[in-house]
């Protein structure tokens, strides 16, 4: 391989941010005491397909009946809130690593033949650029070629307007995934292979793809400092949280972070889910080819001539760093109107789910089911995401659940919060990228969000704008 809880009233928003300084935490300080403990149910889904990682993944008790956890079933790795001095994450549109690791050679002196994965900040982003072919493992069915091919913008690592494509139909009251698997692929390296949607799938969305840029101090941010934001929300607007497994660590299983669905935890899993689902590069924590809608294409056939795994599993750690090595978003300027909309932003609501502030694990800690430990770069950051990365339903569900079956029904209303930084730089918005203002994204938003809607369309047109003024910082 190359290198709904349509009575939610503005006290209960409110409460939110009383409900988080009750146990130690507030809007602001997200990641600095200690949270209360959960125990979410083990589920343990098919593994039949690799549209979404092959794992074990637990429903939020909040939202779901409470159940003994499955034969074998793993706990969750403590990873306690952390403490010490935190330093502002650096931030910046510029191509710089964070100090994960060295910047390496010059980029544009790095080639083929020189690369050297894991070597540095540049030899991964050269790896992450990477145009992938046929002779790489790339398809049968796939998406694009390359990582930077949907996460370029403002630099590599950044959202893009690219949108997957998902679709399946309802049986017997359930979901029921498209033949192969919800991911419908809108490129083949072979005609008769190429996916079409099929006339039974009845539920289709699109999803775009999500900024990277920042991934590793979102990486470093420990379960606890979820679960107890979790928990601060009052009941009527509180998220759910997933357990997924880090494929890295034997399935281990984490809160989740990563994706529309917070169906991945770790860089590295993530990296491996994309490999194979959006360019169909198997890899050995994935290594099993996709099908074309339930067809075989896989080494063998006629339309594989790469023996899985495809790649070794490098290609993916270098993605992982590269990720993890990135930038935080950097805010825009900063004047009155900005801050006088930051505020109101907060006080109809909104930051109750878009949490401004967020600390990472102490460096040394180890995450991801104890498959790595925080590096300093990473590690006591303070980091302005704006999300909170648990699930919530607010009316844009796109009808998909993490996983087929009852036990995950209630996901297929619900979507990760979308972090809001770098929003300046994205005009297709919501998960489907079919709002293309801030003014259509905020109206669309209702179930848990209809309160705090209904508090922003109260505002006069002049505090609407400083709102707007605010979101264009971001």
């Amino acid at each position: 391989m190359k290198y709904v809880h349509r009575g939610l009233t503005t006290a209960v928003i409110a409460g939110a941010f009383a409900a988080l300084a009750t146990i130690g935490i507030s809007s602001d300080s997200i990641g600095q005491q200690a949270a209360p403990t959960a125990t979410p149910q083990m589920a343990i889904p098919s593994g039949e397909f690799n549209r979404f990682s092959v794992s074990t993944l637990r429903v939020d008790p909040e939202t779901a009946a409470a159940e003994a956890p499955a034969a074998g079933a793993q706990a969750v790795t403590p990873e306690p809130i952390s403490r010490g001095t935190f330093r502002e994450a650096p931030a910046g549109f510029d191509n710089r690593t964070n100090g994960f690791d060295p910047q390496g050679p010059a980029f544009d002196r790095i080639d083929e033949n020189t690369v050297v994965a894991l070597r540095s900040f540049n030899d991964n982003r050269f790896i992450f650029e990477e145009v992938e072919g046929i002779a790489d493992g790339l398809g049968p069915t796939y998406n694009s070629q390359s990582c930077r091919e949907c996460h370029q913008n403002i630099v590599t690592g950044g959202a893009s307007q690219v949108a997957e494509h998902r679709t399946g139909r309802i049986e017997l009251l359930q979901f029921v995934e498209s033949v192969g698997g919800s991911l419908i692929q809108s490129r083949a390296t072979n005609p008769e292979i190429f996916e079409q949607v099929p006339f039974e799938d009845g539920v289709s969305t699109l999803r775009v793809s999500t900024n990277l840029l920042g991934g590793g101090f979102v990486e470093a941010i420990p379960n606890d400092t979820l679960l107890a934001i979790r928990n601060a929300q009052p009941a009527a607007i509180r998220g759910t949280a997933l357990e997924v497994a880090v494929l890295e660590a034997n399935n281990a299983p984490r809160i989740g972070r990563f994706g529309w669905k917070s169906q991945h935890a770790s860089m590295e899993s993530f990296a491996a889910d994309a490999y194979l689902n959006e360019m169909g590069i198997t890899t050995p924590l994935l290594p099993a080819e996709n099908t074309s809608l339930g067809r075989d294409v896989s080494f063998g056939t006629a339309f594989d001539p790469v023996a899985d795994p495809e790649d070794d599993g490098v290609d993916v750690r270098a993605f992982a760093n590269f990720m993890r090595a990135t930038k935080a978003p950097p805010r825009g300027p900063i004047n009155a109107q900005v801050r006088a909309g930051d505020v109101l932003f907060n006080s109809v609501g909104c930051g109750a789910c878009h949490i401004p502030t967020i600390r990472t694990a102490a460096p040394g800690t180890r995450i991801n089911g104890g498959a790595i430990r925080v590096r300093d770069a990473v590690g006591n950051k303070i980091i302005h995401p704006y999300s909170d990365f648990l699930l919530h339903d607010i009316g844009t569900g796109d009808g998909i659940p993490v996983l087929p079956g009852a036990q995950f029904l209630s996901t297929a209303t619900q979507l990760r919060t979308a972090p809001l930084w770098a929003l300046r730089t994205r005009n297709r918005l919501m998960h489907d990228g079919l709002s293309f203002t801030k003014q259509e994204a905020i109206s669309r938003h209702a179930g848990q969000a209809t309160v705090v809607k209904d508090a922003f369309n109260a505002l006069t047109p002049a505090q609407k704008d400083q709102v707007f003024a605010f979101l264009d910082s971001l």
